[in-house]
């Protein structure tokens, strides 16, 4: 316990899924915690259960895609705890597709608006803060096995997760030349169960044409070790990458998948 004591963290899209059990993992280590989420019902649901377990946190509605809102959010977190210390630049969203020449421009815009414009705005707004306080900070971006190798029918999803890889590791230079102490790293998740599966159509793959993805199936189908994830298993790869523990991290990737990039195996069919 006491992993992030007295340190300050935001974590964007935090309502649900990845996001809540993020912020649920750091205000139980210590965090002070600002839960930003469009979702603003959601939200106050998550941040009233993180308070109920004796956490400390306040929610924020956001559009990460929304410059100005970027400048009030970091201006209320600063004003309200002092410092910023952690960003988990968590908020995204998957849009699948039949195939590539069937998806919209308006879908390709709406989804490299929030997983790409969304974490730039992220870092140019929260940087300025973690300098100000001057005792360094966590910078921790979320990603996707999907942005370390591609995938039939998410073919835009992959191309913003893949941005956020290389975005990470060109920001973690950055901050390195410049010595402000900041740490940027990125975390790589592979079937998870969350929410976020019932929203991806398949698009004419294994589970049939736009059937939604069920996180249960693809685990048990696609991960090596034989099963999905779940939020916590990258909740507690976010906490180490916030923490001390991994002060001599950045320009890293952490990869939480069940073995999917690491290969494949063949398993024995089920008995009759």
């Amino acid at each position: 316990m006491g992993q992030v004591q007295g340190k300050v963290a935001l974590v964007t899209g935090g309502a649900s899924g990845i996001g809540a059990a993020c912020s649920a993992t750091l205000a139980r280590e210590g965090a002070k915690v600002v839960v930003t989420d469009i979702d603003e019902a959601l939200g106050k649901q998550t941040v009233s259960r993180i308070q109920a377990d004796g956490g400390e946190t306040v929610f924020l509605q956001q559009d990460v895609t929304q410059e100005e809102r970027w400048a009030e959010v970091v201006a209320e977190t600063v004003r309200r705890y002092g410092k910023l210390h952690i960003l988990v630049s968590n908020a995204g969203i998957g849009v699948g597709s039949p195939s590539i020449v069937d998806m919209t421009l308006a879908d390709w815009r709406r989804q490299t608006a929030i997983n790409l414009d969304g974490v730039f705005l992220s870092v140019k707004y929260c940087i300025p803060a973690m300098r100000k306080g001057g005792e360094g900070g966590s910078i921790i971006m979320m990603s996707s096995v999907a942005g370390l190798r591609g995938s039939a029918f998410l073919a835009g999803y992959c191309a913003t997760k893949g941005g956020v890889r290389l975005f990470a590791k060109s920001i973690a230079m950055e901050c390195a030349q410049v010595g402000d102490g900041i740490r940027v790293n990125s975390v790589h998740p592979g079937i998870i169960d969350t929410p976020i599966w019932g929203k991806i159509p398949n698009g004419g793959g294994q589970l049939g044409h736009n059937t939604p993805m069920r996180a249960e199936e693809l685990g048990r189908a696609g991960a090596p070790i034989g099963y999905a994830g779940k939020a916590q298993d990258i909740a507690n790869g976010v906490l180490f990458l916030a923490s001390d523990q991994s002060s001599y991290m950045t320009g890293a990737e952490i990869v939480i998948d069940g073995g999917i990039t690491a290969g494949g195996v063949r398993r024995a069919p089920p008995n009759q």
